[in-house]
């Protein structure tokens, strides 16, 4: 087996490589204090971003404020920048390991298959999942990185982010500022925190009186039935996390999410009220409130529409990218082919040895047909289950690290990716004769892994390409991402257990909706299970057919959009629309390119620090409730949550623009 070492040298760089830190420079880089500092990042903001994938629906990409708190840290200790590097490669993994496990694990619990977290095999599924998606991208890591087709979008504008922090500027103050403002706002709304702030109105709006006719039984009689009109409003949620998000994905993919939201919200519950005859009767009947009915008949008719929805819109994003998929299957095949080849000795060129990476890669097949055969009890369901995972895996990891070089991190498809991989599960199980929840869980157990798998995969090519601009050592980062997947990978668990166990309705439920881990639940129960409402499922893929038709740019985005409550929705457009005003005032002012990329670099740091104080002060109010310390009420009103637009409004904006007028980045009259 081959060994690794960095010296030796006829080998030349690739033609127009320069990295920052030349190859024959010789850095501290893989130190205790930098690996230690990246694992406690891993932790932090695996936890942070598993709230809010829960919440939201969606994460964000949590190399940039790992960059930033690397740098602040280590900074004041003369850390240099590829220990910065180091920190900041083993901290962001734990963000892309927690949404493939927020979009999946939970839908054990939505399916009914557990009751409450399994610790064992929940660490186990992200553990074998975080470390494959490391060990798959290995070895399609050189031929990416050094693509000169692939822009690597996030990843360049993270290298530029560290390399002008060698000059002092880190940014660091932006990020823990709204942190702070974060946290304290969420502590202020949070049901477990001190409740003076009521972040969203919720109510019936009546409509006036009318009459509708429908037949009843056998269509012979026709009865005439009062109906009150009634429509279902909420406010924007008063939340710094969800303005945070729409700020960063822009005004044109937060209006779509929002629209999405208006349609299921306001458009397809009132007509579904206005034609139920029953909501009407449980209302006079004292069965529940308007609002309580009105949750009820989303729930059972409206979600199934927009899973549908979202099923057709995971697909067509998939067909979209089909040439780019078939591309990253290629370069797969053809790395996995030229591996054993060797390449250059060059530092920057050494990567950890094939034959440790496919060593590893199959040791990590055993516990996972340990842990299949538990869910299916059937050794031969296990071993295919396996063998799924392993085919799915390898080749979805070369296909997020390609479109990560595309389209970046955040906009990683890993849902379609994984949806992809669960029908096949899903049909295998039935093949194989193996129903109920035994094969439920034997389709999210493989569900699972690639989920992880991909995520990981996707984060850690964007990493390493920023490790590639700046000259740190391949085989080094990749033993950080394994440690940053391991210390995610055995904590994280514990916030999501807290969550379901003592957020109100706890995770599929409105305060922690996880829309994908519902996505999946639903799919797999209604193919092994024969549970799934496929009237309504097919209204929805029909829906989300006629948005294709009509040359929609993300029918996903609407779908997930029709699944979120309607404030989270909202939250996310208002936060759209504050990233528009800045993006058209920064215009006004005559910014130039420099100049706009300043203002955007400042707003998502801006924006990331709202998002992760907001998340790590509701895992910590949750767990303020499960230690039993009840805070008081002291005010819980909503109007408050007008003032807390405005702050949020008022710092996403003034931040930027002040920075921007005094780096004189302004194009002269």
């Amino acid at each position: 087996m081959a060994s690794i070492s960095d010296k030796g040298s006829a080998s030349s760089p690739p033609v127009g490589y320069h990295p920052y830190v030349p190859p024959d420079q010789d850095m501290k880089e893989l130190t205790l204090r930098a690996v230690l500092l990246g694992a406690i990042l891993s932790i932090i903001l695996g936890a942070a971003n598993a709230y809010l994938g829960l919440v939201a629906g969606m994460t964000v990409a949590a190399t940039f404020p790992a960059a930033v708190i690397a740098m602040a840290a280590l900074r004041p200790v003369k850390g240099t920048i590829l220990e910065e590097n180091m920190a900041r490669t083993t901290g962001a993994v734990g963000e892309a390991l927690a949404a493939g496990a927020i979009f999946t694990i939970p839908a054990f619990l939505i399916a009914g298959v557990w009751t409450r977290f399994d610790f064992f095999r929940s660490t186990v599924l992200m553990l074998v999942g975080g470390l494959l998606g490391v060990l798959f991208i290995i070895i399609v890591r050189r031929t990416l990185v050094e693509d000169a087709t692939l822009p690597f979008p996030e990843s360049r504008a993270c290298a530029e982010l560290v390399k002008a922090g060698q000059g002092g500027e880190t940014g660091a103050r932006y990020v823990f500022g709204s942190m702070a403002l974060g946290a304290v706002i969420e502590f202020l709304k949070n049901p477990n925190g001190l409740k003076l702030i009521k972040p969203y109105v919720k109510g019936i709006l009546g409509l006036g009186h009318s009459k509708i006719v429908y037949l009843t039984g056998e269509g012979s009689v026709l009865q005439e039935v009062g109906k009150q009109g009634r429509m279902l409003i909420e406010s924007p949620a008063a939340s710094g996390a969800l303005v945070g998000v729409g700020y960063i994905i822009g005004p044109k993919l937060a209006s779509l999410t929002f629209s999405g939201g208006v349609f299921g919200w306001l458009f397809l519950m009132p007509l579904v009220l206005f034609m139920s005859p029953d909501a009407w009767d449980m209302v006079q009947a004292g069965k529940g409130s308007w609002v309580d009915v009105a949750s009820s008949v989303y729930n059972a008719q409206v979600k199934p529409v927009a899973v549908g929805a979202m099923l057709v819109g995971a697909f067509y994003t998939l067909y979209r990218m089909r040439k780019n998929l078939a591309a990253g299957v290629r370069r797969s095949v053809a790395d996995m082919r030229a591996a054993g080849e060797g390449g250059g000795v060059l530092r920057t060129d050494k990567d950890l040895p094939l034959g440790t990476v496919l060593l590893l890669i199959a040791a990590l097949l055993i516990p996972m047909i340990l842990i299949y055969n538990s869910f299916a009890a059937h050794l031969g369901s296990a071993i295919v289950a396996a063998l799924v995972m392993l085919l799915a895996g390898l080749l979805f990891a070369a296909v997020a690290g390609y479109l990560v070089g595309i389209i970046g991190s955040s906009s990683n498809p890993i849902s379609g990716l994984t949806l992809t991989t669960l029908l096949i599960a899903a049909v295998m199980m039935v093949a194989l004769g193996v129903r109920g929840n035994p094969g439920v869980a034997a389709v999210l157990g493989v569900a699972a892994v690639v989920c992880c798998v991909a995520g990981v995969a996707g984060d850690m090519i964007q990493d390493w390409k920023v490790g590639h601009i700046l000259g740190a050592t391949p085989w080094r980062m990749e033993i950080g991402g394994m440690i940053g997947v391991t210390a995610a990978a055995l904590t994280l668990v514990i916030p999501l257990a807290l969550l379901h166990e003592h957020v109100p309705g706890g995770i599929g439920g409105e305060n922690l909706p996880a829309p994908q881990a519902g996505l999946m639940a639903m799919m797999s129960q209604g193919i092994v299970g024969g549970e799934m409402a496929w009237a309504l499922v097919l209204a929805g893929m029909l829906f989300s057919l006629a948005l294709i038709l009509l040359g929609s740019p993300s029918p996903m985005l609407i779908a997930v959009g029709m699944y979120l409550p309607f404030h989270s929705t909202a939250a996310i457009f208002v936060g759209g629309l504050i990233r528009w005003v800045v993006d058209v005032l920064a215009q006004r002012r005559r910014a130039t390119p420099a100049g706009k990329d300043l203002v955007e670099r400042i707003g998502l740091l801006l924006a990331s620090g709202l998002i992760a104080g907001e998340a790590l002060t509701g895992v910590a109010t949750a767990a303020l409730r499960a230690a039993n310390i009840e805070l008081p009420t002291v005010l819980y009103t909503p109007w408050l949550g007008i003032a807390v637009f405005a702050i949020l409004a008022f710092v996403l904006i003034y931040y930027p623009l002040r920075q921007l007028a005094l780096s004189g980045e302004v194009e002269k009259a």
